[in-house]
């Protein structure tokens, strides 16, 4: 019995001790830090609760936050809508296994360049004497150009969904492949339509996937702060642009513990994912 255990902890000990040093040793210098005082030019090691009652008590907090969660379901119902539909055409529709990898490689084609390339290549797509708009007003559909297109609440979640829909589609795609085609002939068989087949059948077995993608969308919205200042032009906020102007203050404490809340507040709403979709038991 002592050799199975001695080869367990071989084989998990490097990716333990990879997560204390990466994952926890950071985390809890974060969780220290928050409770420092700090002035213009200096931290102030110290215990104290004002850097959490400062954030908590401020109405540009709380609105923050809400913002931000505004931002995390909407991405989250289009990403889910978005990643559902193309995970299904992907593993339904199309039966040749080779054009099944061509194209999901094809969705993962934006991937090769950074975040930040992406969004940017929506601003003269969509600014006010953009392609879209010059395209719009050439066709007559439009006699001056549509304002809400950039700088907006509109481009903020446009930027989101094209970043993040992917993390969405592949758990998707990989659950779907996993369910027993048998299944669908059984309820075909039973007399089910295809409305009747999606509900009852192929949206009860993906479950998992639409629990994982969320997990991935919702954490990453939440975590976001370039793509509200880019894409917002300065008019919005979020948290995590919150704790980046707070990081570019040097007022490393404050920032320290609006990370914390952040943390807690996507470990919450993990949290209420799982409890809703038992990942583990789905898989």
């Amino acid at each position: 019995m002592a050799q199975p255990k001695l080869v367990i902890f071989l084989q998990t000990a490097p990716l333990a001790a990879i997560l204390i040093v990466f994952l926890l040793l950071p985390m809890g210098v974060i969780i220290v830090v928050s409770f420092f005082d700090y002035n213009s030019v200096q931290i102030i090691p110290a215990f104290e609760l004002t850097n959490y009652t400062d954030a908590l008590a401020s109405s540009v907090t709380w609105e923050t936050y809400l913002n931000t969660l505004r931002y995390t379901v909407i991405v989250w119902a289009v990403t889910t809508v978005l990643g559902f539909t193309v995970a299904y055409v992907l593993a339904f529709e199309i039966r040749s296994r080779t054009a099944q990898l061509v194209l999901f490689l094809l969705c993962t084609v934006p991937f090769l360049t950074s975040n930040i390339i992406r969004m940017i290549s929506w601003i003269p797509f969509l600014g006010r004497e953009g392609l879209l708009n010059s395209t719009l007003i050439r066709l007559g559909l439009i006699h001056q150009p549509l304002e809400f297109l950039l700088f907006s609440d509109f481009a903020v979640v446009l930027a989101y969904t094209h970043l993040y829909t992917l993390f969405m589609v592949t758990p998707i795609f990989n659950t779907m492949m996993r369910i027993d085609r048998r299944l669908l002939e059984a309820a075909v068989d039973g007399g089910a339509g295809w409305g009747r087949t999606l509900t009852s059948v192929i949206i009860p077995l993906s479950k998992s996937g639409i629990a994982i993608g969320s997990i991935f969308v919702v954490t990453m919205v939440m975590g976001d702060f370039i793509t509200v200042r880019l894409m917002s032009g300065g008019q919005s906020s979020s948290v995590g642009l919150m704790i980046s102007n707070q990081i570019s203050s040097l007022q490393y404490p404050a920032a320290c513990a609006n990370a914390v809340v952040l943390l807690s507040v996507v470990l919450i709403m993990i949290a209420a994912i799982l409890r809703i979709v038992d990942i583990r038991k789905e898989l």
